[in-house]
């Protein structure tokens, strides 16, 4: 069966397949990440590491530490703490980049961490960003981060894949972060919701790396969980220049003389890239995707998201007429402090200077973009404008260290967040915007599009394909994994049941709540009733994107404790997914049975019980009800041996075992 350029990443990277088994959307898979990268969460990684009984990390060269978010607090405690990841870092022989040498998302890319083809996770939302030089970047969560020190792997579910075409160039004065903003609202009805994307058609030959990286990052904030472009010639002449600019540099600052192989670079260099150029790797001409969207380039002018959401855009002009006064204006984070960012804002304030009362704060995304954007010039014209520049890193972006937004602000930003709350008090307004919108806007004193440009609607559009018909092939059963399972349905109907439905956060932060308790309260934000109705050993079949909002755990664990088997449902959020699975739950997707159950049902009570009895049978991948079979998407190996383990935890802790053995 044709692959996806997605599935073909993750083939390569997948383990313990059977002989000649392809792996496609909806399997669960073992994968050993090309390395996994931490940044200030290390700390917490670390604790999770010694936790389960690590000692050493498997494979030293794959774990990257970078410090990059809270590099503006010299406190002692900040400071001990990076003292304590440095440290760590040199006892294990892991890459370490300390503060002040930039965000480690822009790192992975300048130092050719994020290679092509290659498949590269972090614990942090915005490894979507690899995608833009054609690597399959994807975040885990800090146990994951964990578990990959300790055996050098962890598990993922091949999302549905979705197919964007960029059709047209960007008419002069647009960039990348126009795009993306105008992907957010243009679709902004979940269409890639937990899928991945490949970025085609004949408009991303006109897209330069910055650009590409800018839409790849933000995918996330648009529900992605990856956002690939193709390796072409554009990535291929943007590896070479960046491999002779490391040369002309010195190896001196690569962070391990183990890297250095005869005064070569380990990552980039001419023969890595000659080979990447012979054999890209490349989708198959007749592979299957979810969705197939489009988007004509030539339409997509300034436009800004917001306030306070990322879906919601108005044209910069349109803004203009409204006379939207700014107090701050942001050119910082891994998204927009490119060398390219920062020269579209110079050119706009070279000349010019902030106006009265506006607060304008620059960071670059990294040491080597400052020094760069210094020698051509455009960091002395943002100074000289009167911006205020703060250490390459993280910062106001995350709400933390200077410039952040007071009570009744409003900023304007090129981030890639504006969620009320997240760039300081939630009594403000955040609006995002590209590099030079924001610049004009910070010399204008209100929200405003450079040179006056109007707006043109932009065009676009999306098709959903059916699924394909899936084959009867048996699903291998470990030994210890139940071939099936019964018990009764209850429905609940709810798409988007977010967690503080299933888990009450008032009850998150309380000490010492036990599962007991997480039983009692389970679901009593939806359905106060469903503790009573439910009974234990019965199958939850929910709706779609089951469990979105939150990473608390408890709404996982508080179902089991709860007494049901496992939750079908018609998708599942994918953190929801990784804290279920990782704590021996299981839980699984059956559209079509959920399709049938809402119209059977309906809406009318948020809990039902159907009288129906399902029988899971996990070797065919399909589920009965009622006399009739529905396909469910398989239990994998991986899938198995943890839930066999009762949660990742264990499956790692036997991992260790097994490595100490051997």
């Amino acid at each position: 069966m044709p692959q996806t350029l997605i599935e073909k990443i993750a083939q390569r990277f997948a383990m313990d397949l059977e002989p000649g088994q392809q792996v496609h959307s909806g399997d669960f898979i073992s994968f050993r990440p090309a390395y996994v990268m931490t940044h200030d969460n290390t700390g917490a990684v670390m604790n999770k590491f010694r936790a389960i009984g690590a000692s050493k990390i498997a494979i030293p060269r794959q774990p990257v530490f970078a410090l990059d978010h809270g590099v503006q607090d010299t406190g002692e405690a900040n400071l001990k703490k990076y003292a304590a990841i440095e440290a760590f870092a040199s006892e294990m022989g892991v890459d370490f980049y300390p503060a002040g040498r930039g965000i480690g998302h822009q790192i992975m890319c300048e130092e050719g961490y994020a290679w092509p083809g290659s498949f590269v996770v972090a614990s942090d939302s915005h490894s979507n960003m690899y995608g833009g030089l054609g690597c399959l970047g994807t975040p885990v969560v800090r146990t994951d981060a964990a578990a990959i020190w300790a055996t050098g792997r962890t598990w993922w579910q091949i999302p549905p894949v979705a197919q964007v075409e960029l059709r047209g160039e960007l008419p002069p004065g647009s960039n990348g972060k126009d795009v993306i903003i105008t992907l957010c609202g243009l679709f902004n009805s979940d269409e890639v919701l937990n899928h991945a994307i490949e970025f085609t058609g004949s408009g991303v030959a006109n897209l330069p790396i910055d650009d590409r990286l800018t839409i790849a990052n933000m995918t996330t904030e648009w529900g992605a969980l990856a956002g690939v472009f193709p390796a072409d010639d554009v990535t291929i002449k943007w590896l070479r220049e960046r491999a002779a600019f490391i040369s002309r540099r010195g190896l001196a600052r690569v962070p391990s003389d183990a890297d250095v192989v005869d005064g070569i670079h380990p990552r980039l260099n001419e023969i890595r890239i000659a080979r990447l150029e012979a054999d890209p790797l490349q989708p198959d001409a007749e592979a299957y995707y979810a969705k197939e969207l489009s988007l004509d380039l030539t339409t997509v002018t300034p436009y800004v998201s917001g306030p306070d959401q990322v879906k919601v855009m108005t044209s910069a002009a349109e803004l203009d007429g409204k006379n939207v006064k700014i107090n701050k204006a942001y050119l910082v984070s891994c998204v927009n402090s490119r060398v390219a960012d920062l020269a579209a804002a110079a050119k706009v304030v070279s000349g010019r200077k902030i106006a009265k009362g506006v607060e304008f704060y620059i960071a670059a995304a990294s040491s080597e973009v400052q020094a760069e954007s210094e020698k051509r010039g455009d960091w002395l014209a943002l100074l000289e404008a009167g911006a205020t520049p703060l250490p390459p890193g993280c910062g106001p972006c995350i709400g933390l260290g200077q410039g952040l937004l007071q009570d009744s602000e409003v900023g304007i930003s090129a981030t890639n967040r504006n969620f009320k709350g997240r760039m300081g008090s939630r009594e403000a307004q955040a609006y995002l915007a590209s590099p030079a919108v924001v610049a004009a806007s910070a010399v204008a004193g209100k929200i405003t599009a450079p040179n006056g440009r109007e707006s043109i609607r932009p065009a676009g559009s999306v098709k959903l394909n059916p699924r394909p018909e899936k084959s009867e092939a048996a699903v291998s059963i470990l030994p210890g994994f139940p071939m099936s399972v019964e018990g009764k349905l209850i429905f609940c109907h709810q798409d988007n049941l977010n967690t503080d439905g299933i888990f009450p956060g008032k009850y998150t932060y309380i000490d010492g709540f036990t599962p007991q308790q997480q039983a009692q309260v389970v679901m009593e934000n939806y359905d106060p009733e469903f503790s009573r109705l439910v009974h234990d050993g019965e199958i939850l079949v929910g709706g779609y994107n089951f469990g979105t909002g939150s990473s608390r755990e408890q709404a996982a664990t508080a179902l089991k404790y709860r007494g049901i088997q496992m939750v079908l449902a018609g998708s599942f959020s994918a953190t929801y997914q990784r804290n279920a699975i990782n704590n021996g739950f299981l839980v699984i997707e059956t559209p079509e049975l959920v399709d049938e159950l809402k119209q059977r049902f309906g809406s009318e009570e948020p809990s039902i019980r159907t009288g129906l009895t399902a029988s899971v049978d996990f070797g065919r991948a399909s589920v009965s009800v009622d006399g009739k079979e529905y396909p469910i998407s398989p239990a994998g190996i991986v899938a198995q041996e943890i839930i066999i383990a009762g949660g990742l935890e264990g499956w790692v802790m036997g991992r260790i075992g097994d490595q100490s053995v051997s």
